[in-house]
């Protein structure tokens, strides 16, 4: 756990605009998607290496870029702007930004690529595994701040309600689980398990799923008086690095959040935590089918429904 101390990070609120999942029907998640790989081979053939670099480049100054990005992406997936998502590190969506710009200062490119792909891009090579994605979104028109209660997944959550939330995009659970291996990165505040490591019942002041150690270090990085940028590893063990761990820390007891013990304690789930701790190459596999569903939900290709923006923090 890193010393077993949190880490200070900017506090950064952001506009999380919509890239591409506008809570549409799953349906979308089809293999009919209207998305192709290449899409802007003809008219920005280089895009994916100059995201790439711009990606990179953000990553050298820091390693939050990765979550930040990933999350953003995630979250856009389920709702358009939401107060929810100004939780996200300013790293995600600076990344974006950056790499629009970069993309649009090639002449041929400019105004060209979507906001929407820009994030599906950038979300590749911010994390592990590299795969081949599929493109061709436009932007949304709106940018709302709407409640959207019920339609993010919580740290809270159970099995059922994971699977219900998942599922009312057209994704399965085997899809929500190797998408919770997204947490292999990443940093959470401690608000959100302070619940687990204190007073959790009159019986059990710890969750009785939690590993013993590894609470009593979160206690020591969390006081109750605790500065609230203080950010706590996702994962104890690689923080920073994409890998299979995740899993094998939910069989030692040492998931952060409900949500992500849940996947172990829960019998209908753990078989699948069993097998992708002991096989990372099928959880990789699995991750990129997941994440190209994912992808597909709400997809706006229609330019009565998108655009392509020219600013990806405002509307055209």
């Amino acid at each position: 756990m890193a010393g077993k101390r949190g880490v200070a990070v900017p506090s950064t609120l952001f506009l999380s605009v919509t890239y591409l999942c506008l809570l549409s029907p799953p349906a979308s998640t089809s293999a009919s998607s209207p998305l192709r790989r290449n899409y802007y081979a003809d008219v920005c053939p280089n895009v994916e290496d100059i995201v790439r670099a711009a990606v990179e480049a953000k990553f050298k100054e820091t390693v939050v870029t990765i979550p930040g990005t990933l999350r953003l992406f995630a979250h856009d997936c389920f709702v358009q702007d939401h107060p929810d998502n100004l939780s996200l590190a300013g790293d995600g969506f600076d990344t974006v930004v950056r790499a629009k710009a970069a993309v649009d200062a090639v002449p041929q490119c400019r105004n060209k690529v979507s906001c929407a792909d820009i994030l599906v891009m950038a979300t590749r090579d911010a994390n592990g595994p590299r795969y081949p994605v599929e493109l061709g979104r436009l932007d949304g028109l709106s940018s709302t701040a709407a409640s959207v209660d019920g339609k993010i997944p919580l740290e809270t959550f159970d099995l059922d309600q994971l699977n219900s939330l998942f599922g009312n995009l057209g994704l399965s659970q085997q899809d929500m689980i190797a998408l919770s291996g997204a947490h292999t990165i990443g940093f959470s505040h401690c608000s959100f398990f302070a619940n687990r490591i204190r007073n959790f019942s009159q019986s059990e002041p710890i969750d009785p799923t939690m590993n013993r150690k590894y609470a009593a270090a979160l206690q020591a990085a969390c006081r109750p008086d605790v500065d609230p940028s203080v950010v706590i590893p996702l994962d104890p063990t690689t923080p920073i690095t994409f890998d299979k761990n995740y899993y094998v820390d939910l069989q030692n007891g040492m998931g952060l959040l409900t949500s992500d013990q849940t996947l172990f304690t829960d019998q209908r789930s753990r078989p699948t935590v069993n097998s992708w701790a002991a096989n990372p190459q099928k959880f990789y596999q699995k991750f990129v089918l997941a994440m190209t569903r994912m992808g597909r939900v709400g997809v706006k290709t229609d330019p009565r429904r998108g655009n392509i923006r020219r600013d990806c923090s405002v509307l055209n």
